[in-house]
């Protein structure tokens, strides 16, 4: 029997939430992930390959730093759209950021920034 290789299994996300119903809204509608289950525990969406698991926490203390994110190929069309369903972009204080919020990471990335409804940090990411 040899031992487990990662660079082959699947990664399973996680993401805090204190009400798990207001999640589900957030990422099935908003986000337009589909539910593959719901429990008392977790809502467990599908994000191309990955599956996340919006987990339920009694307590959240909101991280200062992006913990989910996603590859897009066009962030301003990304942008207009999630702004027509009501998410708001992050601007940070001496970010360089344009008119959408959007940053031009030194390599030619474009990331722009925006929080699910506990607060937790996502980001949109158009590689260079």
């Amino acid at each position: 029997m040899g031992a487990m290789s990662f660079d082959a299994a699947s990664v399973i996300a996680f993401a805090p939430s204190i009400d798990l119903g207001r999640s589900r809204v957030f990422y099935e509608t908003v986000l337009g992930l589909p539910v593959l289950d719901q429990s008392p525990y977790a809502c467990v969406l599908q994000s191309g390959g990955t599956m996340l698991r919006v987990t339920k926490v009694e307590q959240l203390t909101v991280q200062p730093f992006t913990v989910l994110g996603w590859g897009v190929q066009d962030i301003h069309e990304t942008i207009a759209d999630l702004a027509t369903r009501g998410v708001a972009f992050v601007r940070f204080e001496g970010m360089g950021q344009d008119a959408d919020g959007i940053w031009a990471a030194p390599g030619g990335d474009l990331i722009a920034w925006f929080r699910d409804p506990d607060g937790n940090m996502l980001s949109l990411t158009q590689f260079a």
